[in-house]
């Protein structure tokens, strides 16, 4: 049967330091640390007849280079390697003619005499330590033993009959520092395979909106605060039910980090379900209250929600605010503002019967539409209040900023990335809270069926 992983032992195993000084007991960095210099490794030389043994003690010197000592331990076969495996060992100097446990395929391979003698030992060896170095010591004459050995996982090989000590120390060596970058490699592509796994995921739950039908324009913008994130607690969507009305919310979940993220897709996907259901206004909102409170981890988490509901015409909407901040309009010919508003509702979660009122809001033939989270205007702008010290864009510094980009003739998804880019500038650097950007627009053709008249301000 396969040779078990080992265990750490509670006492170090007698050894030898290779410089001919008596035994004594080691402990030494495990072979996951980097050294530091000089450095003193460890090795484990199993080998198959005492009789035939290399002298590996005698044949050590001390590395001119490092300084560094090379204690020994020797096993005779890979029961006694078991009791010697203890993690401050460093590499294992394996003799390949030792038999393998003959229960395996790789032992019946080498058997068979299709890999070469030795290899089932390796095979056992490199189950039993996986986060060692191995060198292979294998005969002068057979070198296809020791690239076999190789390509089976042992970091180096080397030939019995060409040993002396300063070849041996530097393999050992070698082999310890390439099974330590072998391992950090191998690490780094787990991470990356794993980042670019969660990417994949992050970009499905972004929304798709369905607007199918509509007149309007759609365009977004989304800045996650978190490092390398894809996705944070900030969500949005927009769709068109059967009766024309085109639907649309942005919503922000306290906290930054993936639960937040993954409880913003859960929202996100509860508002299409519901709305595409019928539900609206106050209805639609106490429902996705039910949600949060079911899916959050604790009391203390809460959403704030901006819904929108625009009228088939185009010319008028619904509004619902959850302690959420307002929309910023643009009608044709004026300058953007924020959407009047009389009155909104806490946000989801902090209240058990909360109400949400709905506000009738005029649009006009031709406007824009900026949703948008507090990401936005959180950020910091120096001498803000004349102070010179650093406060808040605010929602007034949004809207000036706005209206400035506007006058440079800036309009959909340019000028949501010129507002992010300018919001950073202003901050100094990266924003740490999530920041999402939702922009419809019904342009003059779309409103009157003919182009913009001379001298009226388009909108965003």
């Amino acid at each position: 049967m396969p040779v078990p992983i080992p265990r750490q032992r509670a006492v170090p195993a007698v050894e030898s330091d290779g410089q001919g000084g008596s035994p004594h007991s080691a402990h030494q960095l495990s072979p996951h640390q980097t050294p530091q210099q000089p450095t003193d490794l460890t090795l484990l030389v199993i080998e198959n007849d005492p009789a035939d043994a290399v002298a590996v003690p005698d044949l050590l010197d001390r590395d001119s280079t490092s300084g560094g000592r090379v204690r020994v331990r020797t096993a005779r076969n890979l029961t006694e390697a078991h009791r010697l495996l203890t993690d401050d060992v460093h590499c294992i100097l394996l003799d390949l003619a030792l038999p393998g446990c003959g229960h395996c395929p790789e032992c019946t391979e080498a058997d068979d005499g299709r890999e070469g003698p030795g290899l089932g030992a390796l095979h056992d060896v490199l189950r039993m330590a996986p986060h060692h170095a191995v060198l292979a010591l294998t005969p002068s004459d057979r070198p296809e033993y020791a690239a076999d050995a190789v390509r089976a996982g042992a970091q180096d090989y080397l030939f019995r009959d060409e040993l002396d000590g300063r070849l041996l120390s530097r393999a050992i060596r070698y082999a310890v520092e390439r099974k330590r970058a072998d391992t950090a490699s191998y690490k780094l592509a787990e991470s990356r395979l794993h980042a670019q796994e969660n990417a994949r995921l992050e970009r499905g739950l972004l929304p798709t909106p369905l607007l199918e039908g509509s007149d309007l324009k759609f365009a977004a913008r989304y800045r996650p605060g978190r490092s390398r994130a894809l996705l944070g607690g900030d969500f949005y969507d927009t769709v068109r039910t059967p009766d024309g009305t085109v639907h649309a919310m942005i919503g922000d979940v306290c906290g930054h980090g993936p639960d937040e993220a993954a409880l913003g897709v859960e929202l996100r996907i509860a508002w299409r379900a519901l709305t595409f259901a019928g539900l609206c206004g106050d209805e639609l909102l106490s429902t996705l209250q039910r949600v949060l409170e079911h899916e959050r981890e604790s009391e203390e988490i809460f959403a704030t929600l901006c819904t929108v509901d625009i009228a088939p015409d185009g010319r008028r909407a619904g509004l619902c605010l959850a302690g959420h901040p307002a929309p910023l309009i643009a009608r044709q010919g004026q300058l953007a503002q924020l959407m009047p508003f009389d009155g909104g509702g806490p946000a989801l979660g902090l209240l058990p019967h909360a109400r949400w009122p709905r506000s009738q809001v005029e649009l006009g033939g031709a406007w824009s539409l900026l949703m948008y989270t507090d990401g936005l205007i959180e950020g910091k702008i120096a001498g803000s209040d004349g102070s010179g010290r650093p406060g808040r864009l605010g929602q007034d510094g949004m809207v000036a900023m706005i209206n400035r980009q506007l006058s440079e003739g800036l309009r959909g998804d340019e000028l949501l990335e010129a507002a992010m880019s300018r919001v950073r500038e202003l901050n100094g650097g990266e924003l740490t809270d999530d920041v999402a950007l939702l922009l419809l627009d019904r342009d003059s053709r779309t409103a009157n069926g003919k182009a913009a008249g001379k001298g009226q301000r388009p909108p965003l």
